[in-house]
């Protein structure tokens, strides 16, 4: 903590200035802020809320790591508290009840069990991607978020839930998610509203969540009626154990299974659906992928074996999360008076961090911060730019980074490699989209491509 002397009140911006431009474009706003802050801890005036802002990786660090428990996500914050309408007392809670989750869970992440499980995963992933070759065939344009939750799901819904959950219902679900994640956006934008005042979007939020539930629950009670020794998730909470001894109560495995059903499906989706504009934005790159692609998997199905070898798919992928990560805004709430960057934060304050501005800011990436260049990503790039730890952080920092890393890591990679060893593609609007405000980072419009299919090429 700085001494009394070093003490400072933070920079404000004020509600004239910040409002308009929040509304025109929120995460353009946050970014132009944190360029204008060069780091500095300030305040965002949004009205009501006046929000601290923190980007120096520095500030990062000690918020989300080594002062995390000064300060914890926090029921009262806007975000937090939609999330928590969603998934309840599990991982993405705080406190006992998060731990408890996470020592039930992390071992179905472990890179161990995830390396072991590759193959598998690229077979359903092959499987799904067959079935794109007759809108290929016919030249039929096909959205691209929706083709890819199918593929994620194929992946997933095997590896994760041993089939129980079938893909038709597991796209079910990723509809409600996305209902879900948008319908916080009047909630996120006005933090100080309470919940028992309604508001735009509420009512689609709880129609959403008794979606999820009706057609998760079912599968649960199957899992709790027939229990037995599988590796599945649902396998796994009903013979997890509670402290006491006692079997995990039914809402808290189903508050720890949508909140699996969550990770596991939303951050490749997502993601991976901005890959295919910036990749259309620039031939360079694209063709450098497939050149490694045809290089490492040529004519047959993408192995497990072939991963160490696309390395440049790797840094494409690494660029990507830089600058589309999915989860874009991380608030957590002061429980302490604290002291970060020369700043009195005061207790209950709401301090906002967001992978979204800090990797996207001049201060951090250079005054091309904002171009699309995987370069960043090649060995020893890091090093050389004296890039600072946590000016990246797509999946989090500290206790609660997130568990699905290594699998999207290894998913993503596969997704890609598979797609593009059969097809090249062409945007049907080759223009970037903007971000919708929503849970998650978002295309605000549909992105739609054509694929071709492509003569297999030996591998070389």
């Amino acid at each position: 903590m700085a001494t009394d002397a070093a003490i400072t009140r933070a920079r404000t911006v004020p509600a004239w200035k910040a409002l308009p431009a929040a509304v025109r474009d929120t995460h353009r706003a946050l970014v132009d802020v944190g360029n204008w802050s060069d780091g500095d801890v300030v305040r965002v005036s949004l009205g009501v809320s006046r929000p601290y802002l923190v980007t120096n990786p520095a500030h990062v660090q000690e918020v989300l790591h080594e002062r995390a428990a000064i300060y914890p996500r926090g029921d009262d914050t806007a975000l937090w508290r939609s999330v928590r309408k969603l998934v309840g007392d599990g991982i993405l809670a705080e406190g006992d009840a998060w731990a408890a989750s996470r020592r039930v869970l992390a071992p179905m992440f472990r890179p161990a069990r995830i390396n072991a499980m590759v193959d598998t995963m690229a077979d359903a992933i092959a499987g799904a991607v067959d079935g794109l070759h007759g809108a290929a065939t016919a030249g039929t344009p096909i959205d691209v978020g929706r083709e890819l939750s199918r593929i994620v799901c194929s992946a997933i819904m095997r590896v994760f839930f041993a089939d129980r959950i079938t893909v038709r219902d597991a796209l079910r679900i990723m509809k409600a998610q996305e209902t879900i994640v948008t319908a916080m956006a009047p909630r996120i934008l006005a933090p100080l509203v309470p919940w028992w005042i309604p508001m735009p979007g509420d009512r689609r939020f709880r129609a959403a969540v008794r979606s999820i539930d009706d057609i998760l629950l079912p599968v649960l009670r199957q899992a709790q009626r027939q229990p037995d020794d599988g590796d599945d998730l649902l396998s796994r909470l009903v013979r997890a154990r509670a402290d006491d001894g006692q079997a995990l109560s039914e809402k808290r495995m189903r508050d720890d299974l949508v909140s699996m059903v969550a990770v596991t499906t939303e951050t490749s989706t997502v993601v991976l659906t901005w890959l295919w504009p910036l990749l259309a934005n620039h031939p360079d790159v694209a063709n450098r992928l497939y050149d490694e692609i045809d290089r490492v998997v040529g004519g047959g199905p993408v192995r497990g074996d072939h991963l160490a070898e696309l390395t440049y798919t790797r840094m494409v992928l690494d660029e990507l999360l830089r600058l589309y990560p999915a989860g874009w805004i991380l608030p957590r709430r002061a429980a302490t008076t604290d002291v970060l960057g020369g700043v009195r934060i005061n207790k209950g304050a709401t301090v906002i961090l967001s992978p979204y501005v800090t990797q996207r800011m001049t201060a951090w990436w250079g005054p091309t911060a904002e171009a699309f260049d995987p370069e960043r990503f090649a060995a020893g790039r890091e090093a050389a730019d004296g890039r600072h730890r946590y000016a990246y952080y797509p999946f989090g920092v500290g206790m609660h980074r997130c568990l699905g890393e290594h699998l999207f890591n290894l998913e993503a990679i596969l997704i890609v490699a598979t797609l593009l060893s059969r097809f090249r593609f062409a945007l049907t609007d080759t223009s970037m989209p903007g971000v919708k405000v929503a849970a998650s980072t978002r295309p605000a419009r549909t992105v739609e491509m054509v694929l071709k299919p492509v003569a297999p090429v030996p591998a070389r």
